[in-house]
């Protein structure tokens, strides 16, 4: 059975694009075929996976306002295991378009209907705001992993979306859970950053991740290079955190590593 998890946070900033990669990657690694959904304009999952945004004919955008069909753009990242449906900078088009389509909100879970089969995991790479591009990446999804910056504002915009996903869940008719809030950009070293991990895990009990992301130079250097953390940097501390994010996942969903 095919594994959806889509990363949201509708704040930007919070490590969705690095999350979405590197999870990918790491579950790859431990023997999941995996599928990456980029749904960002930015397309920095995109980019981040090798993948060259401005040089492709193809993209997630024809897919969505059927002009093709997925099977027919998925790249290969040249990383085993790993298959991508890359964004462009189009995409911002395409929440405008999908406004008078009908069953706008289920476009993606469209798309993606025919590839369920094909991958152990497909993983969203979501837009850093609420709109139809966001609403579709979470209606394709069956698990929701958000990524949450240690500070403050995290925790109003942590229980935003909480609501907004019970509101999802009840006026489309869908059951979208969620797996976990993962700790990223944490400084063991600060006490904001300690304090503010405390009262998440404390007010959120059961719903944040024991792994937890660091902040580390390598995880911020490997997008420019556009490799994921475990071909830039495999024994840095960012990328021991994101394979124990990997096993965490398969943790919960009752899978066990190869």
């Amino acid at each position: 059975m095919t594994r959806v998890l889509s990363v949201c946070n509708f704040k930007g900033g919070v490590g969705k694009s690095t999350t979405t990669q590197n999870l990918a990657v790491f579950l790859s690694a431990l023997g999941s075929r995996v599928l990456v959904v980029d749904m960002d304009p930015q397309a920095n999952a995109t980019s981040g996976m090798g993948l060259n945004p401005r040089r492709l004919r193809h993209s997630l955008y024809d897919a969505l306002i059927g002009r093709t069909s997925a099977e027919e753009i998925i790249k290969k990242t040249g990383l085993s295991g790993v298959d991508m449906l890359p964004a462009v900078a189009a995409m911002a088009g395409a929440g405008i378009e999908l406004v008078d389509m009908p069953n706008r909100e289920y476009k993606l879970k469209e798309v993606l209907a025919p590839l369920r089969d094909q991958y152990d995991f497909i993983i969203i790479d979501s837009p850093p705001s609420m709109g139809l591009l966001t609403l579709n990446a979470l209606t394709a999804a069956s698990r929701i992993i958000i990524p949450v910056q240690c500070e403050y504002y995290a925790l109003e915009g942590l229980a935003d979306l909480l609501g907004t996903i019970q509101m999802v869940n009840a006026n489309l008719k869908v059951k979208i859970c969620i797996m976990g809030a993962l700790l990223t950009m944490y400084d063991q070293k600060s006490r904001l950053h300690r304090e503010v991990a405390e009262e998440i895990r404390r007010k959120f009990r059961g719903y944040v991740f024991n792994a937890v992301i660091p902040r580390n130079a390598s995880l911020a250097e490997a997008p420019s290079f556009g490799k994921t953390i475990l071909q830039y940097d495999p024994y840095s501390h960012g990328a021991k955190a994101y394979r124990a994010l990997a096993e965490e996942v398969l943790q919960l969903e009752g899978l066990r590593a190869v």
